[in-house]
């Protein structure tokens, strides 16, 4: 099985369930330090379409300024140019299996899409 992850090496969690990825036999783990590779829009609206979660649920709000910019409150298109723009409003880490997406927080949720 092939899992992509949406990883932030400077973050625990994230951290973490890349661990889990790496123990888990047969899966082969794709990294996008999304950071320095930010995924697009589109990539974004499909990852959260595939979590069952808004792009608002995947806002980072600790150390970012999207309170500040009103985005918890703005609509799907505006919160989703902005975290393609600015990748660290994106909450992380997410991961993406063929079972499904999961934004990994707490890490245990990795083991839904396992």
């Amino acid at each position: 099985m092939k899992a992509t992850i949406w990883h932030n090496p400077a973050c625990g969690t994230s951290r973490k369930t890349l661990a889990i990825l790496q123990e888990t036999p047969g899966v082969e783990v794709e990294v996008v330090e999304y950071l320095k590779t930010p995924p697009s829009a589109e990539k974004l609206a499909q990852l959260y379409h595939d979590a069952g979660i808004t792009p608002q649920q995947g806002l980072r709000m600790r150390g970012t300024d999207a309170a500040e910019r009103r985005l918890p409150n703005a609509d799907d298109a505006n919160v989703l140019t902005a975290m393609a723009a600015q990748p660290a409003l994106i909450e992380r880490p997410l991961v993406e299996t063929d079972k499904g997406v999961r934004l990994c927080r707490p890490q245990d949720l990795v083991h839904e899409i396992l």
